[in-house]
């Protein structure tokens, strides 16, 4: 076995593995593991091993540190496998071993790269670090080099997350004409400028946005910006939702952290504008909470911060159901991690075509789970006009 050791010791010491493959049990045994894999991973900012064993219906992890690595490769070969295949940077190593313990080791020349850790491999960005985006300088998320500031990091991944969710929407829009986009509640319009960036100097669409807030101070800072960047097509408004008026239809409507209802309003104007695409994550959703009511659901709707958090969700679905029954296409997604934000459901809606059938179903398990909850939510009321027709195809509304 010295051959083995010294092999094992050599790759471990030079941290060239790039995988280990254990296989061939000495005795069959149904209920351990058939096959062991082992991966480099980086793990707090140091390297591991990740073993994986294989059983017939599952499959159970275990990261060693690169000193126990060596040990328990040998201690698995030594008593379980008969067959190892090393895989480095340099070269894979076929290790074969005897009944009566005899090893042979045939080396193979190998052209792969060294590993890339698992655990630490670089995000790609739409925006990527060290390219200096000229509004991420100015809203101080980048330093003129392109270093993302440390303190910023979070935000630089919630906007390049953002711009993601743009991306995939992008073939929804309309062509050949000027795309008009609201952004209702834009605040510090972060996301406002990623999207004019992406949607008009990366994908070199003609648009035209315009972020409306409340904060008349916001709305100065902003438009100021927008200046100072030669955003030309970009403009910000003091205005609220529910009574804006500045459009008669608009293609895409983004609604960010709106609190409570003024996310329906914005979701009501984007049907009624007949948007292509709607891309809203609600905030503080409390209509529906004092509304809830179910024996059946009495031990969890019992306790204060459950009944909350399952307001929100049921606040959600409905707006997505809702959607789909007037004729988008709906998706609930994660926005951003949760550790980031509890904020973190994104409504993705496309206008698209339902079948009748499929539209039916939708009507009815709607039906049902509104008269099972005892609700009224705001946004049917709002759309009611839109929203009774389909309605009274099936079963009509209380």
């Amino acid at each position: 076995m010295e051959s083995l050791v010294k092999l094992t010791d050599e790759v471990m010491a030079a941290g060239t593995l790039i995988q280990a493959t254990l296989s061939q049990r000495r005795k069959s045994d149904p209920d351990s593991f058939a096959k062991v894999t082992v991966k480099p991973v980086e793990l707090k900012g140091a390297l591991h091993y990740q073993f994986s064993y294989h059983y017939s219906k599952k499959v159970t992890h275990e990261n060693m540190t690169p000193e126990d690595t060596g040990k328990r490769l040998l201690e698995l070969l030594e008593e379980t496998f008969r067959q190892a295949l090393y895989q480095t940077a340099e070269a894979d190593y076929q290790v074969l071993i005897s009944k009566k313990m005899k090893v042979a080791v045939l080396k193979k020349p190998a052209t792969r790269q060294r590993a890339e850790l698992s655990h630490n491999r670089k995000k790609r960005y739409l925006l990527e670090e060290g390219t200096p985006v000229p509004f991420l300088v100015e809203l101080g998320v980048m330093n003129e080099e392109g270093k993302v500031l440390a303190k910023k990091y979070d935000k630089f991944r919630q906007i390049n997350r953002f711009v993601e969710m743009i991306a995939d929407v992008v073939p929804h829009l309309p062509k050949g004409r000027t795309v008009q986009i609201v952004d209702f509640g834009c605040g510090k319009s972060y996301l406002t400028f990623a999207l004019y960036h992406y949607l008009k100097e990366v994908q070199g669409l003609d648009i035209e946005v315009t972020g409306l807030d409340l904060k008349a101070e916001v709305i100065r800072h902003c438009g100021g910006l927008a200046e100072k960047l030669g955003c030309d097509r970009l403009r910000f408004l003091i205005g609220d939702i529910a009574e804006y008026s500045g459009l008669k239809e608009a293609d895409m409507v983004v609604t960010l952290h709106a609190c409570d209802t003024a996310t329906d309003a914005a979701l009501e104007k984007a049907v009624r504008w007949n948007a292509s695409v709607i891309l809203s994550v609600p905030c503080c959703q409390h209509e529906l909470m004092p509304q809830l009511q179910s024996d059946v659901l009495a031990p969890m709707l019992g306790h204060g911060i459950v009944k909350e958090r399952f307001a929100s969700l049921a606040t959600d679905a409905v707006r997505a159901r809702l959607l789909d029954i007037v004729g988008y296409k709906t998706q609930l997604v994660e926005f951003i991690d949760m550790e980031h934000t509890p904020k973190n459901i994104l409504i993705r809606a496309v206008k698209g075509k339902s079948r009748s059938s499929d539209q039916a179903r939708m009507v009815k398990e709607y039906l049902e789970f509104k008269k099972f909850l005892h609700i009224d939510p705001y946004l049917e009321r709002a759309l009611r006009d839109r929203l009774q027709p389909l309605f009274d195809a099936g079963s009509p509304l209380p």
